[in-house]
């Protein structure tokens, strides 16, 4: 009687409240807004393995044959890829929102976009010549371009529908009425956007962007070389980039000189012959945790490429399976998507958990080695990766161990998503036959 009571309650409330918040206008247009960003951050992908490729004889040959600064130079796409995430995110959102409201588009994009800039605190050289940081154009400044690209859309879609535009003749061409319309709306929210800037950098935040490392400082800073430590922190780092945050970076910009720590005193360790003290370091995350990236998402990558039914899936799978394997999970988290996608929150939060929890029982009991002290790029491949940071093969039965119990927890959800979207397929494919068969 009870299940029947929590069947009906999933049935006849949370399931109408999530398919209500899934064809939302907002996150029609925030789905719709970070998908423009998939082919650009594939293209940075490509190079970024290329040029941090884990093998030091292939770096070593690289640079005899096109100089040390080869793999910077070879980055320079990556850059100009994955460096404008923000800039991608704010003006997608935006120009899909407004869209919806059946608002000229590209000046709500650009308003938003000017918004945007302005939160961000411009650098001065010693030239005395302003730049902007890329950082802040990336992942990095992913949260606030959500924020401003939903919020702000909004505030000015209100406006222009409360007519507080410059009216001009039927005669004028379209493009300079709509320039026209937005210039006080423009007007109004650069102004707003202004006053909360100058507001903020008046407490000890100093900035919009340091909002959200500002309120998480002190309390990640507590944590240590502990279970509950490295749990917390894990799922920090999934939670907020379900909501576009980069989480990784957000975390491990308060426990990055403590894990380093950790890992220096292992490497000291090793070198006087002592037992390793730490096994929370930056290699317990970056090889063990995060294989396939934040929210350990290889075996979703493996999953989408070969066990998809759905063609849409399977496409996708394809493009994401190569990064996946060297811990660039980009193409999955905007691709699929993971950013704002309800159903993907669980797997995404607790694949990486249990990688924790399993990890650190077999480092805290002797199973497994501890993390040496050798720093490895975070692109190293799993089960290389492992044996090469504990000098042991337990490193790399441990994370075998791992993929495959990622891999079963994202099977169910998988299997889900990949069910739906193939009936969407067959779908469309009926109804198509059948305007062909009333059109013959």
């Amino acid at each position: 009687m009870a299940d029947n009571k929590k069947g009906g309650f999933v049935q006849e409330k949370l399931v109408p409240l999530a398919g209500k918040l899934a064809s939302s206008r907002h996150l029609i247009a925030l789905r719709d807004g970070m998908t423009l960003a998939v082919p650009m951050i594939i293209i940075g992908s490509i190079f970024m393995i290329i040029a941090q490729f884990p093998i030091q004889s292939y770096l070593d040959f690289m640079a005899s044959v096109f100089g040390k600064n080869w793999a910077t130079v070879l980055q320079y796409p990556t850059n100009a890829s994955f460096h404008i995430m923000g800039l991608i995110a704010v003006v997608g959102i935006s120009f899909n929102l407004a869209k919806s409201y059946k608002v000229d588009p590209i000046s709500a994009a650009i308003v938003s976009l000017g918004a945007f800039i302005l939160t961000i605190p411009l650098k001065t050289d010693k030239a005395g010549a302003l730049w902007l940081p890329l950082t802040q154009l990336d992942s990095a400044g992913l949260f606030t371009a959500i924020i401003v690209g939903l919020f702000i859309t909004d505030f000015y879609v209100w406006m222009i529908h409360k007519n507080w535009t410059i009216k001009m003749p039927d005669t004028v061409p379209p493009a300079v009425s709509n320039s026209f319309a937005a210039l006080f709306p423009g007007l109004i929210v650069l102004f707003v956007v202004w006053i909360v800037r100058l507001g903020v950098e008046a407490t000890p935040m100093q900035s919009i962007p340091n909002i959200i490392s500002y309120f998480l400082a002190a309390p990640l800073g507590t944590l240590s070389d502990t279970l509950p430590g490295a749990l917390v922190a894990e799922f920090l780092v999934s939670f907020l980039w379900l909501f576009g945050i980069h989480g990784a970076n957000v975390v491990s910009g308060v426990m990055m000189p403590i894990w380093l720590t950790a890992l220096q005193q292992n490497q000291a360790a090793l070198a006087a012959g002592k037992p390793l003290p730490n096994i929370v370091t930056t290699s317990f995350f970056d090889l063990f945790v995060h294989m396939g990236g934040s929210g350990a998402t290889l075996g979703l990558a493996m999953l989408l490429a070969f066990a998809s039914k759905s063609k849409e899936l399977k496409t996708l799978g394809k493009l994401v399976a190569g990064p996946a394997i060297f811990n660039i999970n980009e193409p999955i988290v905007f691709g699929l998507p993971i950013v704002m996608n309800y159903k993907m929150a669980v797997p995404f939060i607790l694949t990486p958990l249990a990688n924790v929890i399993t990890t650190y029982i077999g480092m805290a009991t002797g199973l497994v080695a501890k993390p040496m002290g050798v720093y490895l790029p975070w692109t190293t491949p799993p089960i290389i990766s492992g044996f090469i940071a504990t000098g042991h093969i337990s490193g790399s039965v441990m994370q075998i161990i791992n993929i495959v119990i990622d891999f079963a927890i994202y099977y169910y959800f998988f299997k889900k998503m990949d069910s739906e979207k193939l009936k969407e397929e067959l779908k469309d494919v009926d109804l198509a036959g059948s305007v062909d068969t009333a059109k013959a």
